[in-house]
């Protein structure tokens, strides 16, 4: 005889579980870091602002003519949960360093490592993940709308730092703010931050923590499900992660051959002129020449809507580029295939910078047609994290909407279909080819412009 649960043992069933689980999670050993009004399990680093201890609240207060300051814990920490109020007057920057180290070996002991954004700027990006004295921000959050206003200034915000193998997570007030793939560091110091100040008017401002605790067992049953998800950003390399496929992202190459791809003059890949080592491809160097070596590579599928990310390093003066939409049989002559093209310029050092109207043919922007800049309030320059580092270009394609971001900043925004956008191209180049940029589908190219230029971590996804 089969016997099936009715509405109400299942209800009890959930119940219980719940219950569990919620007991668990209580019976966690959580420790608070501030113990007894004393800072000795503490050490202050770089900077000379001051610190102060009294009821259970630590503060830090500005102070000019001295760099970023730190109070860091002497204990390390791996895998963890970290929770805290904080109070930050408003036009201070401050933050909490996590897996972060101090040594001489690196900068004369400079502290460095992943820090959790706390500020009260126009851009709002507290709560975002930014790497102290090395690769800067790794997660921004020009792409979480709603975690941009999980701040609230004027008042105790709660902060909430998972760090769990190489995922890391951060709340704000119960919403999540960043969902952050990246295993550069796995342990290191916790550390308070004052930063420092340039100006006279910022002189004795201060930021105020209280209840500090940290877990370090019993994690998994811990993970906070906020209301709201953050996209993801991975730094793994030559890999997706689960999350990444189950949105739908293959990678477009596999690092080791030249499968998918060809010339885009060609019928199969270059002979020379493209150099496959390590899961990165790298364009040589010929002079400057545009096609002329190894000649531009596409993607032998085509796409019609899609999600790009590319990792990219231009070396020093480079010239190269990220075209999309690409019809290779338009142009049999000499110089590079016909598409749109996110630019890839050392802005500083090539002459090409300074041609087209307006800047368009800088770093980022859509090729000679529309100009890149930074869209986030407040902010200059296009977070470029500078030649000879990797940086990341993002290309959404959906209908008629195209967005270029620059290391997850947005930085070009337009509508192919639109007047504007055929009236840019009218004054372009690109007048000469009929219908260009308007085309329903094509190949994905990368740029041989007679530079040295490295890629890798090419994923896509249709949409």
């Amino acid at each position: 005889m089969n016997i099936r649960p009715s509405k109400y043992h299942l209800f009890l069933l959930l119940f219980l579980l719940n219950f569990i689980s919620t007991l668990h999670a209580q019976e966690s050993k959580w420790e608070y870091l501030f113990k007894d009004n004393s800072l000795k399990q503490f050490v202050k680093l770089n900077g000379k602002a001051d610190f102060k201890l009294e009821n259970g609240i630590l503060t830090g207060t500005s102070k000019l003519n001295t760099p970023n300051s730190f109070l860091a814990t002497k204990a390390e920490y791996d895998d963890f949960i970290l929770e805290f109020d904080v109070l930050l007057d408003y036009g201070l920057n401050s933050g909490v360093q996590f897996r972060s180290e101090s040594n001489k070996s690196y900068m004369n002991g400079r502290v460095h490592g992943y820090q959790c954004e706390i500020e009260t700027s126009q851009r709002k990006w507290a709560g975002g993940i930014y790497d102290e004295a090395r690769r800067g921000w790794l997660y921004p959050l020009s792409r979480n709308p709603k975690g941009k206003n999980a701040f609230i200034n004027g008042t105790w915000n709660s902060y909430r730092i998972e760090a769990i193998g190489n995922q890391i997570k951060s709340f704000i007030n119960g919403i999540e703010v960043s969902n952050l793939i990246d295993r550069t560091t796995l342990k290191g110091f916790i550390a308070f931050q004052v930063h420092s100040i340039s100006n006279s008017d910022q002189v004795g401002k201060k930021v105020r923590w209280k209840n500090v605790r940290i877990l370090t067992e019993n994690i998994e049953i811990n993970r906070m499900s906020a209301d709201n998800k953050a996209p993801q950003i991975s730094y793994l390399d030559g890999m997706l992660t689960e999350e990444e496929k189950n949105l739908g992202f293959k990678m477009l190459w596999d690092g080791k051959t030249t499968k998918g791809w060809r010339g885009a003059k060609l019928s199969s890949f270059p002979e020379n002129g493209w150099i496959i080592n390590n899961g990165i491809i790298t364009v040589q160097a010929s002079n400057g020449k545009e096609a002329r070596n190894g000649g531009d590579i596409i993607t032998i599928e085509k796409f019609r809507n899609f999600e790009l990310s590319i990792d990219f390093l231009i070396s020093e003066g480079a010239n190269s580029g990220i075209k999309y939409l690409v019809k290779p049989e338009l142009n049999k002559a000499d110089g590079s295939a016909i598409g749109l093209e996110f630019q890839i310029l050392d802005d500083q050092r090539h002459e090409d910078a300074k041609l087209g109207v307006n800047g368009n043919r800088t770093l980022g922007s859509l090729y000679d047609l529309i100009r890149a800049e930074n869209r986030v309030p407040g902010e200059n320059g296009k977070n470029f994290k500078g030649i000879g580092k990797w940086n990341n270009a993002r290309i959404v394609v959906c209908n008629g909407n195209v967005e270029h971001w620059l290391n997850h900043v947005k930085i070009v925004e337009f509508d192919r279909f639109s007047q504007s956008f055929q009236a840019l191209v009218e004054k372009s180049k690109y007048k000469i080819w009929d219908n260009f940029g308007l085309w329903s589908e094509g190949v994905i190219l990368l740029q041989d412009h007679g530079d040295q230029v490295s890629f890798k971590n090419i994923k896509i996804r249709h949409l």
